[in-house]
């Protein structure tokens, strides 16, 4: 078993005029040839977009890329004709498939009819490799229960067979599944067993069974592991992706 704290302040980070972003693993021009993936998972990115801008049309192709937005909205259109806001507590995922031209913007107003905002949008986006190359690019939204992130870990998006009757969008994955969850102090979540696990603490502070303090933005990657203790010493939001694949050997 291995326990590798990645600190906050360690991660690539990027910031322009309308973005602020922090990379976990090699993204863009920020790359690390020894930090390009753990287990399936190759991009956990934490960005902040400024209202009225984002990601113009790009282009992204055999990658399963998991979208959670921890403040404000973010508006996705894509070349299938899907579109949608995003918001706390709504997942989704955008299979890439054999190919698929997209934008992420916060400007919900365009969709909504609302009023403009200048309140920044905050998320994580997250992209792991899908069982096989060339499928159809499809898109897939689910609202998850605010109660039953306050109730321990929650799977919110998952490819394996054991979790086709949980309420969970799906990825093309079976190796793969995301778990997330909110904690009020003194809460605390089991880890689960796998290959390969990633915490990420995306709000506030846990204390993680024997190795202390894990702040917001830090991350730790395990192999071989699960059990361990995840308890929050003040609110937090936690996610998780259980692996039971590395991509070497997907």
């Amino acid at each position: 078993m291995t326990v590798d704290i990645r600190r906050a302040g360690d991660r690539a980070h990027t910031k322009i005029d309308w973005l602020d972003s922090r990379h976990s693993f090699s993204f863009g021009s920020h790359y690390e040839p020894e930090n390009t993936h753990h287990g399936l998972l190759l991009v956990n990115n934490d960005d902040i977009v400024k209202a009225g801008t984002g990601f113009d049309t790009h282009p992204h192709r055999d990658m399963e890329i998991v979208t959670w937005v921890l403040r404000g909205s973010l508006v996705h259109q894509d070349s299938t004709g899907n579109s949608g806001v995003i918001y706390p507590g709504l997942a989704q995922r955008m299979s890439a498939g054999r190919g698929i031209m997209h934008s992420e913007k916060n400007d919900s107003w365009t969709l909504t009819g609302s009023e403009t905002h200048d309140e920044p949008v905050r998320f994580i986006q997250m992209w792991v490799m899908p069982d096989e190359a060339g499928l159809t690019p499809g898109y897939q939204q689910l609202e998850i229960d605010d109660e039953l992130l306050r109730g321990g870990l929650v799977t919110i998006a998952s490819g394996m067979p054991r979790h086709s009757d949980h309420t969970a969008i799906t990825i093309h994955n079976k190796h793969a599944a995301l778990h997330g969850a909110r904690m009020q102090p003194v809460d605390n979540v089991e880890l689960p067993e796998a290959q390969y696990l990633h915490l990420f603490v995306a709000r506030g502070q846990v204390t993680l069974e024997g190795a202390g303090p894990i702040h917001e933005g830090d991350a730790v990657r395990f192999t071989a592991s699960g059990g361990q203790r995840v308890t929050a010493t003040e609110p937090a939001e936690i996610l998780v992706w259980e692996m039971h694949a590395s991509l070497a050997a997907a």
